[in-house]
């Protein structure tokens, strides 16, 4: 009994460690990655010869053309993309909470989550296109319709695959939040006062619910302004979104450029804090109105024609990247397949055996970053979390929002200043830069899923076991990690499937030295071949479904033989 108790100390002084790893993976890379754009968009890059500081960097972003274009582009898309989103989950989790309809759909958005953006938006321009599926099925002529629907001006394309790939993201969060609001409660008594059911979630609520996952929806918002891979394979080109430009000067030959694309990268983060801005200013209009509303009698009791448009716009989001899965599995085994026949005149697996040759290494690169990144991830979530429940502080609210550091950030400008400053140390393109930075944003998302199955475990266990003489060690690793293995294991599994999606980590820090699945799929929407981008990016979707599948299994085989255990993991 004495070796524990000399060992307990030294184990807590190492606990206390942990939140402040987790704060530093959250905050130095950004700081230090804005800090690495900032002083190149004013002419200061040592590493380049330049020393002096100046607006030549600046003058020259102005001169490109189409900038404002660009600009103007990124901030419609993220604003409107972030808006449908958020509505319609919200609308649909108001109207159909607790009926067969919405059991039925949460299973099926629920794994969507899992996909990754680059390959829900190739499902998406193999449905939509004019060679796609919908115009095969409308059989309007014998040739493709001579219309720009995939990279069209607008950007309509690309706010449609950003807006059905974060309805599920969106919806799972206000799943999560629903307990801490009492919904239930609160439904009965508006349902009480003659409310529908729209009317009365709006008023009670979602006041409550909207300000646990409000940090959420801004994450939402910021990666939506300056998304790059849908951008690419969705997006317009002449001219494109302004992260696809910046990193187009960013990979230019000439590095002179490299001044411009951190100008760029600067007027990047100008476009998502004027996008969080006016998402802000929107609150509290809504809010005002809302107020309006409710005061004024507004009950809203004929909803039904809301509560079914809902339904079929929260269907349709999830059918349309289920249908683009589909479609990426047929063209990766089709033969012959003109238009505007509706299936392929024949099957064949010789695109796969070109995929399986060319798609060897970025897969073991991407297998070992995933890995890497995700167990890291859930190390440090585990201590981090432990040391809160040991040690609980009025710090734990300010350490959660810091969380979202890396995610409300546009991932083209720190990245981008990541890049400089490690060039600048001469760790540019090595397999711990790139491992570090995938940390960066995997970890958000382990530690969020983590969190909350932590905190509810019941601490009447930890109690029982301290009555017999042993301590919170003990507690630990004997009780409450086997108690959790399937949320833990299921924490690790998310975070494997976000490393999976990563691209412009990969790119910019690992310098091309280290191709995944991700940035293999996103350089084939340039090319003509739809055999091999279905196949590219349905092993790209397949990953993180293993990684899934794995999480629900292993509880079960671990645990085979304590059915108690099986349950509660």
């Amino acid at each position: 009994m004495g070796a524990p108790l000399r060992r307990e100390p030294i184990a807590h002084a190492l606990l206390r460690l942990f939140p402040l790893a987790a704060l530093l993976v959250l905050v130095v890379p950004v700081a230090a990655g804005l800090l690495g754009i900032v002083l190149p968009a004013f002419g200061y890059l040592p590493v380049l010869g330049s020393t002096e500081f100046s607006l030549a960097p600046f003058r020259a972003l102005a001169a490109e053309p189409g900038l404002g274009h660009s600009a103007l582009l990124s901030l419609a898309t993220g604003l409107a993309a972030t808006a449908l989103a958020f509505s319609i989950a919200t609308l649909f989790v108001a109207g159909w909470r607790g009926t067969r309809a919405f059991a039925a759909l949460q299973k099926l958005v629920s794994p969507l989550l899992s996909v990754p953006h680059a390959a829900a938006a190739f499902g998406l321009a193999f449905l939509i296109a004019p060679s796609g599926l919908l115009f095969r099925l409308l059989r309007v002529s014998d040739r493709p319709p001579d219309l720009l629907i995939v990279q069209d001006r607008l950007g309509l394309a690309m706010t449609l695959g950003l807006v059905v790939k974060e309805i599920p993201f969106l919806f799972l969060m206000l799943l999560a939040a629903l307990p801490q609001a009492r919904a239930p409660a609160l439904e009965r008594m508006m349902a009480a006062l003659g409310y529908g059911r729209i009317a009365g979630f709006l008023f009670a609520v979602l006041p409550s619910l909207y300000r646990q996952i409000r940090l959420a929806v801004l994450a939402v918002l910021a990666f939506s302004t300056s998304v790059v891979d849908v951008a690419l394979i969705l997006g317009p080109t002449t001219p494109a979104p302004l992260a696809v430009r910046i990193l187009d000067w960013q990979q230019d030959a000439d590095l002179g450029r490299h001044f411009v694309a951190a100008a760029g990268a600067v007027l990047q983060v100008g476009i998502a804090m004027l996008a969080l801005a006016v998402w802000l200013a929107a609150e509290r209009i809504g809010a005002a109105l809302c107020r309006w509303l409710s005061g004024a009698g507004w009950r809203a009791r004929a909803d039904h024609w809301l509560r079914g448009a809902v339904a079929v716009l929260m269907a349709l989001s999830a059918g349309i990247v289920c249908a683009g899965l589909c479609l990426l599995a047929l063209w990766s085994v089709a033969g012959s397949w003109r238009f505007p026949a509706i299936l392929p005149q024949g099957l064949t697996l010789s695109t796969w055996m070109r995929a399986t040759a060319s798609l060897a290494l970025p897969l073991r690169d991407t297998l070992a970053l995933a890995a890497t990144s995700s167990l890291a991830a859930i190390v440090l979530a585990l201590g981090a979390l432990e040391c809160a429940a040991r040690h609980p502080g009025p710090g734990a609210g300010r350490a959660l929002k810091a969380l979202y550091v890396p995610l409300i950030i546009p991932q083209i400008a720190f990245l981008f200043g990541v890049q400089v400053l490690f060039s600048y140390a001469g760790v540019d393109g090595s397999f711990v830069a790139v491992a570090i930075v995938h940390l960066v944003f995997v970890f958000p998302y382990v530690l969020l899923s983590l969190s909350d199955p932590w905190g509810a475990w019941d601490p009447r266990y930890g109690h029982a076991i301290r009555a017999l003489g042993r301590g919170a060690d003990a507690i630990f690793w004997r009780v409450r990690l086997p108690m959790l293995a399937r949320p833990v294991l299921t924490a690790t599994a998310l975070g494997f499937a976000v490393s999976v999606a990563l691209y412009l980590p990969t790119l910019l820090v690992g310098a091309g030295r280290w191709p995944t699945v991700t940035s293999e799929a996103v350089a084939l929407a340039s090319g003509s071949d739809p055999r091999l981008i279905g196949a590219t990016a349905l092993v790209q979707a397949a990953l993180p479904f293993l990684g899934f599948a794995l999480a629900a299994l292993l509880p079960a085989i671990i645990f085979r033989n304590r059915r108690l255990m099986r349950v509660s993991a």
